[in-house]
């Protein structure tokens, strides 16, 4: 194995993991309660979780790596609703296409440096693709981790 199918299969596993850990997080809590927000101050709701970590890596990995215009509509991430089986969905979607956005990252780099609906333009007209890969699984893993917190506020607050 080369060292860049080594790092390709390497960062296709943990972006896939992130991903699969989420779903079973939302499996776990039900469509009942993945549409409910945690009382707190500018909390998402575990499905707004996961449809804005898809949005993002589709965005970062599809859009900006792969070149592919996906459209994206950043705000109503923040509102979105819906199923445990539209999140599904979503992600098996997203998964399937991992392994060859990261290939391109990593054998050919950056197809689209234009940076349009994002808030990044700086860090994407001049980071590297390996950056960009990082930056991926930073979110993903930030994001899995608001994803449990948020879990197990909504599991005490329905215990209460």
């Amino acid at each position: 194995m080369t060292d860049a199918t080594a790092m390709i299969t390497a960062t296709d596993d943990v972006i896939t993991e992130t991903l699969r850990s989420m779903i079973a997080i939302v499996r776990e809590l039900g469509d009942d309660q993945i549409n409910r927000r945690p009382a707190l101050p500018g909390a998402n709701s575990p499905y707004v979780i996961v449809f804005h970590s898809v949005a993002a890596t589709r965005f970062w990995l599809g859009t900006v790596i792969g070149g592919e215009q996906i459209p994206r509509d950043r705000a109503a991430e923040f509102t979105a609703t819906g199923s445990v089986a539209d999140l599904q969905q979503l992600v098996d979607s997203l998964v399937a296409r991992i392994v060859e956005w990261v290939t391109v990252a990593l054998t050919e780099g950056v197809r689209d440096r234009s940076g349009v609906g994002s808030t990044r333009r700086h860090q994407i007209a001049t980071a590297t693709p390996e950056w960009m890969l990082s930056h991926v699984i930073r979110e993903l893993a930030q994001h899995l981790g608001q994803l449990e917190l948020t879990r197990d506020v909504l599991v005490g607050s329905a215990q209460l």
